[in-house]
């Protein structure tokens, strides 16, 4: 079930706020800019299934999130304990970063922790199948699923390049972890 749990950023085991209402988060996230959505309607493609089969199922929903954002492509990242390197993935994920487009996932299946940096607040947003999040360029924040993470998620670019992190050099995730080591 999907979650958001804000934090005072100098305080990790204390949540000011927790809801796990779809609708309550996104009104929490719309003040930062953060889209959060369900996607309601396709059926569920398998976990195995390939990445044209994935696209193809969500096609309508990505053609219209990507003319409203202007985005320019979209791929499907899926991490489970075949991805060669999980450690050091996660350790990448987990470091605080920015963006200079906005960061857009659509979890098709498993879950993950986009956790935020906002002024002197962390949103740890538990993301589960079928949640939108769109953490908009500039925002501080890092992506945690855990030591074991299994996972199948669209990811939607506006450059080419796609996935370009600038690091802030921080220790604030390894105090807001997720997961536990």
């Amino acid at each position: 079930m999907s979650t958001l749990t804000i934090y005072q950023d100098t305080v990790p085991g204390t949540p000011l706020f927790r809801s796990q209402d779809a609708a309550e988060i996104a009104t929490q996230l719309r003040p930062l800019g953060v889209r959060f959505e369900r996607w309601e309607g396709p059926e569920i493609p398998p976990r195995s299934a390939d990445e044209a089969e994935v696209l193809a199922t969500y096609r309508p929903f990505l053609d219209k999130l990507m003319g409203e954002t202007g985005a320019g492509s979209a791929d499907v990242l899926r991490v489970n304990a075949s991805t060669p390197d999980r450690p050091a993935l996660r350790a990448k994920f987990l470091s605080e970063h920015t963006h200079s487009e906005d960061e857009v996932r659509f979890f098709v299946h498993g879950s993950g922790h986009f956790i935020m940096h906002v002024a002197d607040k962390i949103y740890d947003v538990e993301c589960t199948q079928t949640d939108l999040i769109s953490v908009p360029e500039g925002t501080k924040h890092w992506f945690d699923a855990g030591p074991e993470p299994d996972f199948v998620t669209l990811r939607i670019f506006t450059r080419k390049e796609g996935w370009i992190a600038e690091y802030t050099g921080t220790d604030l995730a390894r105090r807001f972890m997720a997961y536990d080591q």
